[in-house]
């Protein structure tokens, strides 16, 4: 499919704003901790990610130490989410709010695995 593709500062402010968003709805200490993460967005992953495994169309990735291990390992990263916001626009054909929803999603999943939740607890919340 040929999507029309916005402009990267489109879809970087959108994206953005609904993490903003997204955080302004969290419980007081909740947002705190996450307010406190910090969120990097990417067009897609970069060649070392892709390397290392990781999927060409992968939508997000934490990486770093979980909430709870924090200053326990040697992570080689500090704790951050990743978005690759391309990504998201082509999973989302397109649609402005499909990417909305996406973004949403996938930040609160990255979220959870800061938080330390594993895949099977996040498909229990909607956000496998």
């Amino acid at each position: 499919m040929d999507l029309d593709w916005p402009p990267w500062n489109t879809l970087l402010d959108q994206a953005q704003a609904e993490v903003a968003r997204i955080l302004g709805g969290l419980p007081a200490g909740l947002r705190e901790r996450a307010e406190a993460l910090p969120v990097i967005y990417e067009p897609h992953p970069n060649d070392d990610l892709v390397a290392e495994g990781l999927d060409e169309d992968l939508l997000g990735l934490f990486v770093g130490e979980e909430l709870a291990a924090t200053g326990a390992t040697m992570a080689p990263m500090p704790a951050q989410i990743l978005l690759f916001l391309d990504n998201i626009w082509d999973y989302a054909d397109g649609d402005k709010k499909r990417f909305l929803e996406e973004v949403r999603t996938t930040y609160l999943h990255e979220l959870g695995h800061y938080l330390g939740l594993d895949e099977d607890d996040l498909e229990e919340r909607g956000l496998g």
